[in-house]
């Protein structure tokens, strides 16, 4: 996996949550400099739980969507004489 990397704009945004968090939740005020600090630390060293979350998630969903194709096809099948 490649290191985490957010765009200009979505780090703006995210900073700007950092920030908020701070004062909103913690009741301290917390600069930019401090907020993209703190976000490249969980970045590095948080980022890659939650990406194979992510990952994770992902092939559920994708192996439930086999599973359900796999039961559209065998609902398909023909019957025959042949045993699989």
């Amino acid at each position: 996996m490649s290191q985490i990397a957010f765009s200009k704009d979505e780090k703006e945004i995210i900073v700007r949550k950092i920030q908020l968090y701070f004062s909103e939740e913690l009741k301290q005020k917390i600069g930019q400099f401090d907020a993209e600090f703190l976000l490249d630390f969980f970045s590095q060293e948080v980022g890659a739980y939650f990406y194979n979350r992510g990952l994770y998630d992902a092939q559920a969903a994708v192996s439930a969507k086999l599973d359900d194709i796999q039961d559209a096809i065998y609902q398909l099948e023909q019957h025959t004489d042949f045993k699989r």
